[in-house]
Formats: C-alpha cells, structure tokens, sequence
C-alpha cells in the first residue's frame, strides 16, 4: 500500500517511475502484425537503442518515406502497412544492422 494522504502535508505526490528499455542485441527487427487491428497490418520496428525524442525523429522520417501514418508505443516504431522493404533500405543506409523478422 501507499501513502496518499496525510492530515500534516496534504495529499501527497508520488514521483512517476522511470520505465527502463531493455538494451538491445545492436540489431533491428522489422516485424509484420495484424493481431488486434481488425486485419489491418502494421510493420513494427524493434531493437532500436534511442531515446523518445529522436525515436520521434526516426519515425517521422519513416513516415515520410513511406508515405503513410505511424506511432511510437513503448520504444518501438510503428508504420500502417507492410512496408518492411521500404524500412529496411532506409535503415540500411543509415549504417544500421537490420533483419525482416515474423512472416
């Protein structure tokens, strides 16, 4: 249980806590979903050691690139469609180790 209140101070604020990413292997993982998205498909980028802001960046440029709408979620890019081809070109180029993974 935790404290919430008290008669002396008040209501009391609890410091949110900071969610740690697990450390990747230095390789990025294009997948393929469509699980709870009414068969729609989404290509989800995984593995990428970057912080929210330029996570941001990334997938702002991926968006572009592959003309169509995306989000980050929980350290993870993902882009609406199967465009892991397009991904993996870009991300290639960019000096990074990329593998198509999932069907």
């Amino acid at each position: 249980m935790t404290l919430v209140y008290s008669t002396e101070t008040g209501r009391i604020k609890q410091e949110p806590e900071k969610v740690e990413r697990p450390k990747g292997d230095g390789i990025v993982r294009i997948h393929r979903e469509t699980k709870g998205r009414k068969g729609k498909g989404v290509s989800i980028v995984k593995g990428l050691d970057l912080d929210d802001a330029p996570l941001k960046l990334l997938a702002a440029e991926l968006k572009k690139i592959c003309g169509c709408g995306g989000s980050v979620k929980d350290g993870e890019i993902e882009i609406q469609g199967d465009m892991r081809d397009k991904i993996k070109a870009h991300l290639e180029k960019k000096g990074m180790k990329v593998k198509l993974a999932g069907s």
